[in-house]
């Protein structure tokens, strides 16, 4: 199918604005993008004059299709509150591509977003980026981007420490992940001395060969820390044992800006609506993402709950009016994340070539008063007002 959306004012996001603009799609791609583009007679033509297109939005942090909508217990699938560490345990193992939500979170201009387990575990287990179309999970993923969960601070606490078991405290917390890393060490060092002795290689354990991946570097670890002193414990533990790491919600992250910077940190930073349920979210900030991206920390902006993400824009427009630039609100939740996931090459800006997955809205994409008016991703409407 061909389409043209024409008129709009065309935000690329990596190649400017485009006033009048036109976008050209064919068989799922973007095919050319610009001002003096001439349509051809047989593409359908969306006529956007008057109204905003940009990029699908991508969450960089959602936990759509494992805790699902309705919010009730038969389909919260997203933390196996069973034991401190469950590496081996695989968000897509619980994504529902038929989860509400994800219908919800597409009406809103969110096309793509990185879903897996919760923060209830020091380890909580992979995650993965998904495209929201499909009926099965294999055709939502993108290959190559998993993750892997790890929490610290309240949430391993509260759940295993009320009960009198490890962890109960904040050096409890990393204890805990230190000793199954250097667990998983051990069990990498043994494989390698077998094969060098030319012996059998130990049992397989599925959750230390997990962990395995992220000491290796082919599992990023997505360290979820609010406080302050909890984010350095993050980035102390991972410089210890080389890990690739990001900071999940960051909220904190405004004290010591120094150090995200100078470590080249990436935090997803949010839900910046979150009210002080916990000690630890005491001192959210709307100037978080503001203060870190003035200092070059490099920022992507998550919604965090599954049918939360569709509040995704209003969450970049609180970001926004506190001081947040426009560019800079565009691209935590496009080309940032897109980057950081290493799936740039196919979404995250509007450019020839890239996978057609576009938004008109009918205003800007960041005010309160805007709606979705064309969702398309992969070149086919999904969703029209």
């Amino acid at each position: 199918m061909k389409y043209a959306i024409t008129g709009g004012k065309v935000y690329t996001v990596t190649n400017g604005v485009i006033e009048n603009g036109t976008v050209l799609v064919e068989n799922g791609k973007i095919v050319a993008v610009g001002s003096n583009i001439e349509v051809p007679s047989d593409a359908k033509v969306i006529d956007a004059t008057n109204k905003w297109v940009t990029p699908g939005l991508i969450d960089a942090h959602s936990h759509i299709g494992l805790w699902g909508e309705p919010n009730v217990p038969m389909v919260m699938d997203f933390n196996e509150i069973t034991n401190p560490i469950t590496a081996e345990v695989r968000g897509m193992d619980s994504i529902n591509p038929q989860d509400p939500a994800i219908k919800l979170v597409r009406e809103h201009g969110v096309t793509s977003v990185y879903t897996g387990p919760g923060s209830a575990n020091i380890i909580g287990g992979t995650g993965v980026a998904i495209k929201l179309r499909g009926t099965t999970v294999e055709e939502m993923i993108y290959p190559g981007t998993e993750g892997m969960k790890m929490a610290l601070g309240e949430n391993p606490k509260r759940c295993y420490g009320t009960n009198k078991k490890s962890p109960m405290t904040r050096m409890g917390n990393a204890a805990v992940l230190r000793k199954a890393l250097v667990k998983a060490q051990n069990y990498l060092n043994k494989i390698e001395q077998a094969k060098k002795d030319g012996k059998p290689a130990p049992d397989r354990d599925l959750q230390l060969e997990m962990i395995g991946k992220v000491l290796s570097g082919e599992y990023r670890a997505r360290i979820h820390a609010h406080r302050a002193d909890d984010i350095i414990t993050a980035i102390r533990v991972s410089e210890e044992f080389g890990l690739k790491y990001s900071i999940e919600h960051c909220t904190e992250g405004y004290r010591i800006t120094d150090v995200l910077a100078d470590k080249n940190v990436t935090a997803i930073v949010g839900p910046l609506l979150m009210g002080p349920s916990k000690q630890e979210l005491w001192d959210v900030r709307m100037t978080t993402p503001a203060v870190l991206v003035e200092a070059g920390v490099n920022v992507c902006l998550n919604a965090d709950v599954a049918g939360g993400t569709r509040w995704l824009p209003v969450h970049v427009g609180l970001a926004m009016r506190a001081g947040l630039t426009e560019e800079d609100a565009f691209k935590s939740v496009t080309i940032n994340p897109a980057e950081f996931l290493g799936i740039n090459d196919k979404v995250g800006s509007l450019e020839e070539g890239k996978d057609a997955d576009i938004v008109v809205w009918d205003g800007h994409p960041f005010c309160n008063f805007t709606a979705v008016e064309v969702t398309m991703i992969d070149g086919n409407i999904i969703y029209q007002k």
